[in-house]
């Protein structure tokens, strides 16, 4: 895809985060119990502090931070944010102050959701987390905090929830030119990509590249907490956006294929489909998922696997987008 005009000014502010390429690798055991060609792409393994889809996301972000003269990152999500720990990790890299704004999104959670997993390794990294109440909304205190920021003589930058807007995005435009590289090289004839989706950008950044690098892949998400019609709408908004951000933005929309059966009670809770999914994974495969993001869309997969929706012959992959550091935070789910 040649560089736009557009496109070099957050190219040129990329800066190196992550171990990549990450690896592409057959679920050997999982397929043969699913009887299916499933390949999981470990972007589990990107290597910032245990790893995760943000990390691509932030070399962009923190990259177009650093352009402008930050030296302070501040973002927000809830109390369990993946995003958040790798947000904490790329400051602590690069000497920047880190605030985390978190707020109470999943209720009926034992204590050691609030002292364990993401939240422990927040508090490790150095960040300064600051907790609020459900409904708090977050936007609004991130704009009191910038300015709280500035009066202070700093020079505060804002990521959005889970990194995801146009320049997030990109990080996702340049993963799918890698996957279709590795999947060339080990003659895979990819048919759909699986992934969760929440804040969007990931699936966003997903069907831009595979739009923009002419492939035939479906891309399947699962829904971790909205509507399918409310993901639609976002990520009709999000993969435009991108487009733009590409000077692409005559590319045809790709199809957006939002699975929404898999939220059980909300964001967050556990599910009977998804406690099955991460056991199946780690006892066939060695492969831990989490609780929150990618149990649940592994629990998509396997439920299309069994209804007979994946066509016999099919290779399937599935983008592994971290967290099972949030494995920690469910004691009681997960308990012996």
């Amino acid at each position: 895809m040649p560089m736009s005009n557009t496109l070099a000014a957050p190219l040129a502010a990329r800066i190196g985060l992550s171990d990549l390429p990450t690896p592409l690798k057959p679920m050997t055991r999982l397929s043969q119990y699913l009887g299916i060609d499933l390949w999981i792409k470990r972007d589990d393994c990107t290597g910032l502090a245990g790893g995760g889809n943000k990390t691509r996301k932030l070399e962009y972000l923190v990259g177009a931070a650093l352009a402008e003269g930050a030296d302070t990152l501040i973002t927000l999500g809830a109390v369990q944010s993946n995003h958040a720990r790798q947000t904490a990790a790329a400051a602590a890299s690069l000497g920047l102050r880190c605030i985390l704004l978190l707020a109470e999104a999943v209720p009926n959670r034992t204590p050691v959701y609030h002292n364990n997993g993401n939240i422990l390794l927040d508090h490790l990294l150095g960040a300064e987390v600051r907790l609020f109440p459900a409904g708090t909304d977050l936007e609004i205190v991130a704009e009191q905090v910038m300015n709280e920021c500035r009066e202070l003589g700093n020079a505060p930058y804002l990521i959005p929830v889970g990194g995801s807007n146009a320049v997030g995005a990109l990080a996702y435009v340049t993963a799918v030119e890698e996957l279709r590289d590795q999947a060339q090289a080990l003659q895979l004839a990819v048919g759909t990509v699986y992934l969760p989706t929440g804040s969007a950008g990931t699936h966003a950044g997903i069907l831009a590249g595979v739009a923009l690098s002419g492939l035939d892949w479906r891309t399947h998400g699962v829904s971790v907490s909205s509507s399918q019609a409310d993901l639609q709408a976002k990520l009709t908004r999000l993969t435009g956006e991108t487009f733009a951000l590409l000077g692409a933005e005559q590319t045809p929309m790709p199809a957006i294929i939002v699975d929404d059966s898999q939220i059980g009670p909300g964001y967050g809770q556990p599910t009977p489909a998804m406690l099955e999914a991460v056991q199946l994974c780690a006892r066939r495969d060695g492969v831990l998922l989490d609780p929150v993001y990618t149990g649940k869309a592994m629990a998509g997969l396997i439920a299309d696997a069994r209804a007979g929706r994946i066509a016999a012959g099919e290779t399937v992959v599935f983008w592994h987008t971290g967290g099972s550091q949030g494995l920690f935070a469910y004691d009681d789910v997960f308990a012996l």
